[in-house]
């Protein structure tokens, strides 16, 4: 790191790990970040050393301006939704596929992600706005079930969905949600190459029911994929767009849905160390044409706060501030049936902690819950 950049480079990187599957709504706040810096600090109007009317006027001194999100205080908690919309298909509604929380501590110099699995088991509740009753079922059914629009099953509102979904975390997880993002598949695969594309490190033999190894989608009659298929051999890889999700997304494999969450996780960190790597903190022009490339295949919702408030708000974070952490599950069954899956006791053990500003303790003792990257 050359000097004078560790700043922006820790304000970049927070901004990556809080807003946009940790990377991508932050794209858009180091943009305004940067645009907003470019201003002349200090007084915007008067002079500090005003030329007296008469002799009793008094000394006029502008007061500066507060930063963004100055009232932002900790602990503050964001959802990170990936979404498969597959809009060819009719009557198809939105599902949230990844669904990630990042928990920034009450003095936000310290961050913990993890991901929930998208078949846990939860009680979502009624949501009178797409007329669903409310009910015990799977966690990815909470997008679908909120984004129905009544009299109208073309156009499903993501909105609503994500509506429905950040109630359903927030009561599960005992977390107040304060501000979030949903991204869909084809707006991963965007970002990765409007960066260039990026390196990760296969952790585990993958091999893809979706991709041919030319990238084209296999064959599929019903359910069944066939044909030639893309693998992933374990070491350092350097990951185009269509790749990388293709590698995140794969749930069939060793470990299952707990594999592929932690996969995802440790992309977003692959692309945040992408970003840094090319100085893009500096490049307000480039950041915009990650904005740009992304488009409307992200939805940014903040709960009335603005992007820029949260980008300013964490921009103190040290690097080493952000963690990962998986928590395992196990299968719920009724007889020989699968309903999905559930947290074993660490796992909600670490909830828990969490909110009572423990989780570093916990994790202490409980080391095998760190993901590495």
């Amino acid at each position: 790191m050359t000097q004078g950049t560790g700043r922006p480079r820790r304000r970049w990187l927070l901004g990556l790990a809080a807003l946009a599957t940790v990377v991508l709504v932050a794209a858009g706040g180091v943009l305004i970040t940067r645009l907003v810096s470019r201003q002349a600090p200090g007084p915007i109007a008067g002079s500090a050393t005003p030329t007296p009317a008469t002799p009793t006027s008094a000394p006029v001194t502008a007061s500066p301006t507060p930063p963004p999100g100055a009232d932002l205080k900790g602990p503050l908690n964001l959802l990170i939704v990936g979404v498969d919309t597959r809009i060819s298909v009719p009557g198809w509604e939105p599902h949230a596929d990844a669904v990630l929380v990042l928990h920034v501590d009450e003095g936000l110099k310290r961050a913990h992600l993890f991901s929930l699995p998208r078949d846990l088991v939860v009680d979502i509740p009624a949501y009178p706005k797409s007329g669903y009753p409310g009910g015990r079922t799977k966690l990815t059914h909470a997008m679908s079930y909120g984004s129905r629009v009544p009299g109208d099953k073309a156009h499903p509102s993501t909105a609503q969905g994500y509506e429905l979904l950040r109630t359903t975390v927030s009561r599960y997880t005992g977390l107040r949600i304060d501000a979030g993002a949903v991204i869909t598949f084809g707006g991963f695969d965007k970002l990765v190459d409007t960066l260039g594309g990026v390196d990760m490190r296969v952790d585990q033999r993958v091999a893809s029911i979706h991709r041919r190894p030319d990238g084209k989608y296999r064959d599929r009659s019903g359910s069944e994929y066939t044909g030639p298929q893309m693998v992933y051999e374990p070491g350092v890889r350097h990951f185009t767009g269509w790749q990388a999700l293709d590698y995140a997304r794969q749930r069939y494999t060793a470990g299952g849905d707990y594999t592929r969450q932690r996969h995802q996780q440790q992309l977003i960190r692959a692309l945040a160390a992408k970003i840094l790597d090319q100085g893009l903190a500096r490049d307000p022009d480039r950041v915009q044409q990650v904005v740009d490339a992304l488009g409307k295949t992200l939805v940014y919702v903040g709960n009335g706060r603005r992007l820029i408030d949260f980008a300013y708000a964490l921009g103190g974070m040290p690097a080493d501030g952000f963690v990962l952490v998986g928590l395992p599950g196990d299968a719920v069954g009724s007889g020989s049936a699968y309903r999905g899956e559930q947290l074993r006791p660490v796992g909600r053990q670490f909830l828990t902690a969490l909110r009572a500003g423990r989780a570093d303790q916990f994790l202490a003792a409980h080391p095998s819950l760190r993901i590495k990257t």
